[in-house]
Protein backbone atom coordinates (compact mmCIF):
# COMPACT_ATOMS: atom_id res chain seq x y z
CA UNK A 1 0.00 0.00 0.00
CA UNK A 2 1.43 3.34 -1.08
CA UNK A 3 1.76 5.83 1.73
CA UNK A 4 0.65 9.39 1.22
CA UNK A 5 2.42 12.34 2.67
CA UNK A 6 0.60 15.18 4.30
CA UNK A 7 -1.66 16.00 7.15
CA UNK A 8 -4.02 13.41 8.65
CA UNK A 9 -2.13 10.40 7.32
CA UNK A 10 -3.12 8.41 10.42
CA UNK A 11 -6.80 9.16 9.78
CA UNK A 12 -6.44 8.14 6.13
CA UNK A 13 -4.76 4.89 7.13
CA UNK A 14 -7.45 4.17 9.73
CA UNK A 15 -10.15 4.77 7.10
CA UNK A 16 -8.49 2.37 4.68
CA UNK A 17 -8.01 -0.21 7.46
CA UNK A 18 -11.72 0.04 8.28
CA UNK A 19 -12.67 -0.46 4.62
CA UNK A 20 -10.37 -3.49 4.33
CA UNK A 21 -11.73 -5.03 7.54
CA UNK A 22 -15.27 -4.54 6.22
CA UNK A 23 -14.63 -5.53 2.60
CA UNK A 24 -17.52 -7.99 2.73
CA UNK A 25 -19.95 -5.12 3.40
CA UNK A 26 -21.22 -2.02 1.68
CA UNK A 27 -20.56 0.78 4.17
CA UNK A 28 -21.78 4.36 4.07
CA UNK A 29 -20.24 7.60 5.31
CA UNK A 30 -22.43 7.64 8.44
CA UNK A 31 -21.21 4.15 9.43
CA UNK A 32 -17.60 5.13 8.81
CA UNK A 33 -18.01 8.38 10.75
CA UNK A 34 -19.55 6.56 13.73
CA UNK A 35 -16.70 4.03 13.73
CA UNK A 36 -14.05 6.75 13.59
CA UNK A 37 -15.72 8.60 16.48
CA UNK A 38 -15.84 5.36 18.51
CA UNK A 39 -12.08 5.01 17.91
CA UNK A 40 -11.47 8.59 19.10
CA UNK A 41 -10.49 9.77 15.62
CA UNK A 42 -11.76 13.17 14.58
CA UNK A 43 -12.68 12.93 10.91
CA UNK A 44 -15.50 15.05 9.49
CA UNK A 45 -17.97 13.68 6.95
CA UNK A 46 -16.75 16.08 4.24
CA UNK A 47 -13.22 14.74 4.72
CA UNK A 48 -14.50 11.15 4.59
CA UNK A 49 -16.35 11.88 1.33
CA UNK A 50 -13.24 13.48 -0.19
CA UNK A 51 -11.02 10.59 0.86
CA UNK A 52 -13.50 8.01 -0.45
CA UNK A 53 -13.70 9.84 -3.78
CA UNK A 54 -9.89 9.64 -4.06
CA UNK A 55 -9.93 5.93 -3.24
CA UNK A 56 -12.61 5.39 -5.89
CA UNK A 57 -10.51 7.31 -8.45
CA UNK A 58 -7.50 5.15 -7.55
CA UNK A 59 -9.52 1.96 -8.05
CA UNK A 60 -9.11 0.90 -4.42
CA UNK A 61 -12.75 1.34 -3.45
CA UNK A 62 -15.97 0.77 -5.39
CA UNK A 63 -18.86 3.22 -5.03
CA UNK A 64 -22.48 2.08 -5.23
CA UNK A 65 -25.25 4.59 -5.78
CA UNK A 66 -28.64 2.95 -5.47
CA UNK A 67 -30.81 5.98 -6.17
CA UNK A 68 -30.69 9.75 -5.90
CA UNK A 69 -32.35 9.75 -2.49
CA UNK A 70 -30.06 7.60 -0.35
CA UNK A 71 -26.36 8.06 0.25
CA UNK A 72 -23.79 6.05 -1.62
CA UNK A 73 -22.25 2.89 -0.24
CA UNK A 74 -18.59 1.96 -0.58
CA UNK A 75 -16.66 -1.28 -0.68
CA UNK A 76 -12.96 -2.05 -0.63
CA UNK A 77 -11.86 -3.94 -3.74
CA UNK A 78 -9.83 -6.97 -2.71
CA UNK A 79 -7.24 -8.85 -4.77
CA UNK A 80 -9.91 -10.50 -6.93
CA UNK A 81 -11.24 -7.06 -7.71
CA UNK A 82 -13.78 -7.97 -10.36
CA UNK A 83 -17.39 -7.53 -9.33
CA UNK A 84 -18.63 -7.04 -12.87
CA UNK A 85 -19.26 -10.71 -13.56
CA UNK A 86 -21.34 -11.65 -10.55
CA UNK A 87 -24.25 -10.51 -8.45
CA UNK A 88 -24.41 -9.47 -4.81
CA UNK A 89 -26.67 -10.49 -1.95
CA UNK A 90 -26.86 -8.12 1.02
CA UNK A 91 -28.23 -9.16 4.39
CA UNK A 92 -30.41 -6.43 5.88
CA UNK A 93 -29.75 -7.76 9.39
CA UNK A 94 -25.97 -8.19 9.62
CA UNK A 95 -25.11 -6.18 6.48
CA UNK A 96 -22.94 -9.00 5.12
CA UNK A 97 -22.31 -8.71 1.39
CA UNK A 98 -22.16 -12.00 -0.49
CA UNK A 99 -20.63 -12.22 -3.95
CA UNK A 100 -22.44 -14.88 -5.94
CA UNK A 101 -21.69 -16.49 -9.28
CA UNK A 102 -24.86 -18.28 -10.26
CA UNK A 103 -25.90 -19.63 -13.63
CA UNK A 104 -29.55 -18.96 -12.84
CA UNK A 105 -28.90 -15.26 -12.23
CA UNK A 106 -26.81 -15.02 -15.39
CA UNK A 107 -29.78 -16.59 -17.15
CA UNK A 108 -32.00 -13.84 -15.81
CA UNK A 109 -29.57 -11.24 -17.18
CA UNK A 110 -29.61 -12.95 -20.55
CA UNK A 111 -33.41 -13.11 -20.52
CA UNK A 112 -33.70 -9.42 -19.66
CA UNK A 113 -31.28 -8.48 -22.44
CA UNK A 114 -32.87 -10.73 -25.03
CA UNK A 115 -36.54 -10.16 -24.26
CA UNK A 116 -36.57 -6.67 -22.77
CA UNK A 117 -33.64 -4.96 -24.47
CA UNK A 118 -31.98 -4.02 -21.21
CA UNK A 119 -28.41 -4.81 -20.20
CA UNK A 120 -28.07 -5.46 -16.47
CA UNK A 121 -24.89 -4.19 -14.79
CA UNK A 122 -24.28 -7.05 -12.35
CA UNK A 123 -21.56 -5.06 -10.56
CA UNK A 124 -24.32 -2.73 -9.35
CA UNK A 125 -27.01 -5.33 -8.86
CA UNK A 126 -27.71 -6.12 -5.24
CA UNK A 127 -30.47 -8.39 -3.93
CA UNK A 128 -31.53 -7.50 -0.39
CA UNK A 129 -32.78 -10.08 2.09
CA UNK A 130 -31.67 -12.13 5.07
CA UNK A 131 -28.63 -14.40 4.94
CA UNK A 132 -28.83 -18.04 6.02
CA UNK A 133 -26.90 -17.34 9.22
CA UNK A 134 -29.27 -14.57 10.35
CA UNK A 135 -32.29 -16.62 9.28
CA UNK A 136 -30.96 -19.60 11.23
CA UNK A 137 -31.02 -21.98 8.27
CA UNK A 138 -28.33 -24.05 6.61
CA UNK A 139 -27.06 -22.71 3.30
CA UNK A 140 -25.96 -24.99 0.49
Amino acid sequence: MKRESGYNTKQKEKLLEYLIENKDKHVNVQTISAYMASEGISLGTATIYRRLDKLVEQGIVRKYVIDGKTGACYQYIDEDGDCSTHFHLKCVKCEKLIHIDCGHLKGISSHIAEHHGFIVDSSKTVFYGICAECAGVDSE
